[in-house]
């Protein structure tokens, strides 16, 4: 691998907010919002709150951002962690080891999320976001590791465009639709109903991080891979003001691109669509560059921790509320105080009580120095 404009390795302060502000809506932030909504009938909190569910298929809700956002930013991270690592040839292999098992392990911590520790294989789901993280971004750090970054660059794009091919190339008649991009008739479903095992979710046909479905999301991990090699390298290194500029104006361009794209091949989560990478991405691109411009350039970071706690134990939030009740906890601390309020405002003290006990859990962690790291 070449060695483009000397990177230097630093750590983003953007990128932990970001992860955490990320993280904050499935650990308890949607349901506060969502009783706010219903409580004050506010048109915009009620708008809000229909972002705060995935759409049905086609289209794009703000909650269908979660996913594919933390994996960009594990993408970001990516060139940061590997200048860290990589200190010539005789580190290679502890790298690709690195990657592989980091990759691998997400695969395992994904099917025991879902299935808890069983033997009925059978039944068990095997699709996972974890599963997908780790897959994906592993793909597409041996591409990075290996290549320089105009073979990058053709990667992604060959991959958006290869697997928007295949869907018309290749429609799936088994169910007897006729449109390649139906729920019956798309290819990743036709595909999971051949070789994935198990059961499915989150639609009849297929796995929402099914087998195909995977590919494209090599790309989203890639293309915060070359934003975090853009951040690192000495190109404008005196004019961070310019790299905002440059990554909000290709962000708009992926927007575009996205939205332009979806005439052809619809925006859609459930087959991560390419139009759904390049939309999504250029989202992701431009919330990150807001969070990098307040954070890193103008370094206003008063506002930071709260997110920071959430964000530096992200994958332990993540699997902690699979293993943990935190509604029960947080009825026992605060059950007593419920039945006092309003009963209009009992929903919204619900949420925030039970995602209150789980950010002070992570509080918890973080005073402790104790890190879930994979």
């Amino acid at each position: 691998m070449e060695n483009e404009n000397k990177p230097e390795a630093k750590r983003l302060h953007s990128l932990d907010a970001l992860r955490g502000f990320d993280m904050f809506w499935i650990m308890g932030g949607e349901s506060i919002f969502v009783a706010l909504a219903a409580l004050t009938g506010w048109p915009v909190l009620q708008w809000w709150a229909g972002q705060l569910e995935h759409v049905p298929w086609h289209g794009f809700h703000a909650y269908d951002m979660i996913f594919p956002l933390f994996l960009f930013i594990a993408g970001i991270s990516f060139p940061f962690s590997m200048a860290k690592r990589y200190q010539g040839a005789e580190n290679r292999k502890a790298l690709y080891m690195h990657v592989v098992q980091r990759g691998l392990l997400l695969v395992l911590l994904g099917i025991i999320n879902n299935n808890a520790i069983r033997f009925d294989f059978a039944n068990l789901r095997y699709g996972s976001v974890l599963g997908r993280i780790g897959l994906a971004w592993m793909f597409a750090a041996l591409i990075f590791m290996n290549t320089n970054l105009k073979s990058r660059i053709l990667w992604l794009w060959g991959i958006l465009i290869s697997y928007w091919l295949l869907f018309p190339l290749f429609p799936a008649h088994d169910l007897g639709s006729t449109d390649p991009f139906s729920m019956q008739g798309n290819l990743a479903g036709h595909i999971d109903r051949l070789l994935l095992p198990g059961k499915y979710c989150c639609y009849t046909y297929g796995d929402s991080e099914g087998i195909l479905s995977t590919i494209p999301a090599i790309s989203t991990a890639l293309l915060g891979m070359l934003t975090g090699q853009f951040i690192m390298s000495q190109y404008l290194s005196t004019k961070p003001l310019r790299k905002v500029l440059y990554m909000a104006m290709a962000a708009l361009g992926l927007i575009g691109l996205g939205g332009i794209w979806n005439t052809a091949f619809p925006i859609n989560k459930y087959l991560w669509s390419s139009s759904f990478v390049c939309f999504v991405g250029g989202l992701s691109l431009l919330l990150f560059t807001a969070f990098y411009l307040v954070i890193d350039v103008w370094r206003i970071r008063k506002w930071t921790p709260f997110f920071v706690v959430i964000g530096m134990n992200s994958i332990a939030i993540y699997l902690a509320h699979t293993i943990i009740d935190f509604d029960y906890a947080a009825k026992f601390l605060f059950g007593g105080v419920y039945p006092l309020l309003p009963p209009d405002w009992r929903a919204v003290a619900t949420a925030t009580g039970t995602f209150s006990v789980a950010w002070l859990f992570l509080y918890f962690l973080y005073r402790k120095r104790l890190f879930l790291k994979v």
